[in-house]
């Protein structure tokens, strides 16, 4: 479950991606299953969500990370790899970019 809090030690990874409405379904659905099968399974993972706005044209992923190195170890693996590359193709762009948490109300 996600827990965001400005004292947690963790890493917190923000993804977003643009595609049009007629590839939403299909992005969302490869995410999902992304999630499901291979990434919650992976050393380090603490919790994820993903969040669509109402034109369908971005999806938001907001995910949580033990370290750093545990979110860029999974990247690197040959399974993630062909998933993004999967991804790549459904959307126009994507980028996943670290924070850290500085404020929580």
């Amino acid at each position: 479950m996600l827990n965001i809090t400005k004292d947690a030690e963790i890493q917190t990874v923000i993804t977003t991606f643009e595609m049009t409405p007629g590839t939403c379904q299909d992005l969302l659905e490869a995410l999902t299953d992304a999630y499901a099968e291979f990434i919650s399974k992976q050393p380090g993972f603490v919790a994820a969500g993903l969040h669509v706005n109402d034109a369908q044209t971005r999806i938001a992923n907001y995910s949580q990370w033990q370290r750093r190195e545990d979110f860029q170890a999974m990247l690197r693996t040959p399974e993630m790899r062909a998933r993004n590359r999967k991804i790549n193709e459904l959307c126009r762009s994507f980028e996943p970019v670290m924070y850290e948490v500085s404020g929580t109300f």
